[in-house]
C-alpha cells in the first residue's frame, strides 16, 4: 500500500512541475523576443491568410514589412514573390501585370541564389510578360 500512495504522490509532484514550467516560460519578464526569421515567418503566415480572404492590401502591407526586415537576405525573396502573386491573383481588384513583372524580375536580380528564381522565370513567361 505504501508504494501507491507514493506512485500517486509522484505524478501530482510531476504535474505540478510541469504546471510551474509551463507558467514560468509564458510569464512576461522571461520573454525571449523572436529571432528577425521567426517574426518573418509568422508575418509570412498571415500574408496567405490575408490572401485567402481576399485582404490583399493586408497582404501587400505585410509582405513590405517582411522585406523591409530582410532586404537582401531570406525571407525577402519570398516576400518579393508573394507581392508579385498579389498582382496576379485572379481576384484581386487591383491586378497589375506590369508590377507583377517588376517584383519577379526583383526577386531574380536581387537574390539570383533563391529557390524561387526559377518559379519567377516560370510566372514571366506564362503570363506572357
Amino acid at each position: 500500500m505504501g508504494t501507491k500512495q507514493s506512485g500517486r504522490r509522484q505524478y501530482l509532484y510531476i504535474s505540478i512541475a510541469c504546471l510551474m514550467v509551463i507558467i514560468a516560460s509564458c510569464s512576461p519578464g522571461t520573454f525571449q523576443p523572436a529571432t528577425p526569421d521567426l517574426v518573418d515567418c509568422n508575418h509570412l503566415d498571415l500574408v496567405k491568410g490575408f490572401i485567402n480572404r481576399g485582404d490583399f492590401e493586408g497582404a501587400m502591407k505585410a509582405s513590405q514589412f517582411v522585406l523591409s526586415r530582410s532586404p537582401k537576405s531570406p525571407p525577402g525573396d519570398e516576400a518579393l514573390f508573394t507581392m508579385g502573386l498579389i498582382y496576379t491573383h485572379y481576384a484581386n481588384p487591383k491586378k497589375d501585370y506590369k508590377k507583377a513583372l517588376g517584383f519577379f524580375q526583383r526577386v531574380e536580380r536581387e537574390f539570383p541564389h533563391s529557390p524561387l528564381v526559377e518559379e519567377a522565370r516560370i510566372w514571366e513567361r506564362a503570363a506572357g510578360f
